[in-house]
């Protein structure tokens, strides 16, 4: 029965999940003053053209389509937007004193997912913000992937994928907040060594992401092939020391070619040979 209804989230949109709460028919109107923003919103940033577009749009016709709110827990006399902040910023631009709303009686999950449902049908959350609201209904509701693909109406895949772009570094997804990487470029970045490094020469190159992919796979042929010859030859020089004192002994050699000779000892004539092998090159 719950897996039906979870099928049909996304695809019936947000009329036929009002249809499953309690909701008054009619059409309130109410202060602007009286609205409070969905603390649950996704939607960290809001376009400022788009908002003035909506607002002058606004003032000529009013607002057209209601803002769904519900009795708001935190502070009296108040009203949370469930679906609609957008609308309500730009009402407020526009100089609106009351907008029109529809009140409905939702819990937290609810109108977690009506905030994510408006903002995903609408394309206006970007990635990293897709991928928080996905995470919240994981991580606070007690979702699986599965569960929210199925209520998103996206595939298993996609959840995963934009879950997965939340291991990258804060300054990293801000980039991609800003549109200064794109996701393609983002999942390209996933699991490597040098993030920054990689990031900075996307930028300023302007690498597009097949060109940032080969540029990452030749990075780490070369990386690869360095690596694996300084090694070899620290490995040799690491076997003759060892034969010549009798002891282990670990060379870590960094890239300006500066770095530190580990001599391990098991017992205190062991420390004692160390210390006569130094002294007598003094």
């Amino acid at each position: 029965m719950e897996s039906n209804k979870i099928k049909k989230g996304l695809g019936r949109g947000l009329s036929s999940l009002i249809g499953e709460t309690k909701s008054e028919t009619n059409i309130n109107k109410l202060l602007i003053g009286d609205l409070v923003s969905n603390k649950f919103q996704p939607r960290k940033r809001f376009d400022e053209e788009n908002l003035q577009e909506l607002s002058n749009s606004i003032k000529e016709r009013g607002v057209i389509q209601p803002i769904i709110v519900r009795k708001s827990k935190d502070k009296n006399s108040k009203y949370e937007i469930i679906a609609g902040e957008r609308r309500w910023l730009a009402a407020q631009k526009a100089g609106l004193h009351e907008v029109p709303v529809v009140i409905t009686d939702v819990d937290d999950l609810k109108s977690l997912e009506f905030a994510i449902i408006e903002n995903v049908q609408r394309n206006d959350l970007n990635a990293i913000e897709e991928a928080h609201g996905y995470q919240r209904l994981i991580k606070e509701f007690g979702y699986d992937q599965e569960k929210v693909a199925k209520f998103i109406g996206k595939s298993r895949s996609h959840i995963a994928n934009f879950l997965r772009l939340l291991l990258l570094p804060e300054d990293v997804l801000k980039l991609i907040e800003e549109k200064k990487l794109s996701v393609g470029h983002a999942k390209i970045l996933i699991g490597l060594d040098n993030i920054q490094f990689i990031v900075n020469k996307i930028i300023e190159k302007n690498l597009s992401v097949r060109q940032a992919e080969n540029f990452v796979k030749i990075f780490r042929i070369k990386k690869n092939q360095t690596k694996s010859q300084k090694n070899s030859n620290i490995r040799a020089l690491e076997s003759s020391i060892r034969e010549k004192i009798g002891l282990n002994v670990y060379i870590k050699n960094k890239k300006n070619n500066n770095g530190s000779i580990i001599l391990e000892y098991n017992d205190l004539d062991q420390l004692n040979k160390i210390i006569e092998i130094i002294k007598s090159n003094y």
